[in-house]
């Protein structure tokens, strides 16, 4: 808009037909104080200022204007009958307007200077969004170095820990057949088979987040049964642990068009991570139900659970949850793994979670019916 500003109403009405008539949207105030008012409340991109007014005059305005930071851009034309001498004009220029003009006010010229800074007005707001996306991007950029930054210096604590492990076992193994110790030599070898494990999985994560960054990520789709492939999943974590029980309810009896290795993958990230994150609970419940030609899967622990304002960020690329990434290991990149492979299959996914009583996450995927097998 453009906000005239003038104390005489036959004034205003005649500026407001004016430039109503050429298409500009107008905006009137009375008075100095008025403006001002108008000024904190609305956004303009010229100011048309009457010198002469009672109260605030025109000059004692425009200084105001430019002690707004959100004004004190806006362009500001002055009109004057009196003072029409050299020292007004550029008293005018010195409290912050960029034209002076003597009336009676010419209309054509009027409206010439109205377009030009309306449109060097435009010019400047796209240049003032352009250099706020521009922060923004910077901001986000920089956010995405730290994130980085602190990724690769826990992925190499990560990769080191099951490394130093496996030389350790690997001592103690030989010193155990040297000493012909066979009970022992087979326990260390086992724990060197845990920690390989282990290294296993960091190193296929971190393989995958490759692909996905690359768009290389391959899938195998065809037609599995899903309640084999949730049992299979569960015997492989059954075989991890001996403090949880793993509970099952409901059915997943269906066929599902997918990937099924990297389905099975999600679901074990889904029990790893509540067994991880509840050392202290006995049990993981296991929910499926079908409904509208999906099949949802959550996985429920009782153990420390998720901060809300933490759990919006939980399936993002490199996240971990403070208050736990000093108790627990991991590379915060797990669950955007399972995000990207869920989202490959159409499927949804969340959390549901109170500190102290545990979480659920859960997803859901389309499933075939007989309509679409």
């Amino acid at each position: 808009m453009i906000l005239i500003v003038d104390d005489k109403s036959e004034n205003i009405f005649s500026l407001k037909k004016l430039l109503e008539y050429h298409n500009f949207s107008v905006d009137t105030a009375t008075s100095g104080e008025e403006a001002l008012k108008k000024i904190l409340k609305n956004v303009y991109a010229l100011i048309i200022l009457d010198v002469q007014m009672p109260g605030m005059d025109g000059f004692e305005v425009a200084e105001a204007i430019s002690g707004y930071s959100k004004a004190k851009d806006i362009p500001i034309i002055f009109l004057s009958a009196v003072n029409k001498e050299k020292q007004f004009i550029t008293k005018g220029y010195a409290s912050g307007g960029i034209d002076y003009i003597t009336k009676p006010v010419d209309p054509d010229i009027l409206i010439l200077k109205a377009k030009t800074f309306y449109r060097l007005y435009e010019q400047t707001q796209q240049l003032t969004n352009a250099k706020e996306k521009l922060k923004e991007e910077i901001e986000i950029r920089k956010a995405a170095e730290k994130k980085k930054d602190e990724f690769i210096s826990i992925a190499s604590h990560e990769l080191k820990t099951p490394l130093t492990s496996i030389k350790g076992y690997l001592q103690l193994s030989e010193r155990a057949l040297d000493n012909k110790n066979i009970e022992n030599t087979k326990k260390y070898i086992q724990r060197t088979q845990l920690q390989l494990e282990k290294l296993n999985n960091l190193v296929a994560d971190l393989l995958d987040i490759s692909k996905i960054e690359s768009g290389k990520m391959k899938f195998n789709k065809a037609i599995f049964n899903f309640q084999n492939l949730l049992n299979n999943a569960i015997d492989i974590v059954r075989q991890t642990t001996n403090g949880h029980k793993i509970t099952v309810n409901g059915s997943a009896n269906v066929d599902v068009y997918g990937d099924e290795v990297r389905i099975e993958q999600v679901i074990i990230n889904y029990l790893t991570n509540a067994l991880k994150y509840s050392p202290e609970a006995e049990e993981i419940i296991i929910e499926a139900d079908i409904k509208d030609d999906r099949l949802k899967v959550s996985v429920k622990d009782f153990g420390i659970g998720i901060p809300p304002e933490k759990q919006k960020n939980i399936f993002e690329k490199f996240y971990r949850v403070e208050e736990t990434s000093n108790r627990f290991q991991g590379l915060g990149i797990g669950l955007y793994i399972c995000a990207e492979i869920l989202k490959r299959h159409q499927g949804t996914y969340g959390v549901n979670s109170e500190p102290g009583s545990g979480s659920e996450f859960y997803f859901n995927i389309p499933i075939l019916n007989s309509n679409t097998k």
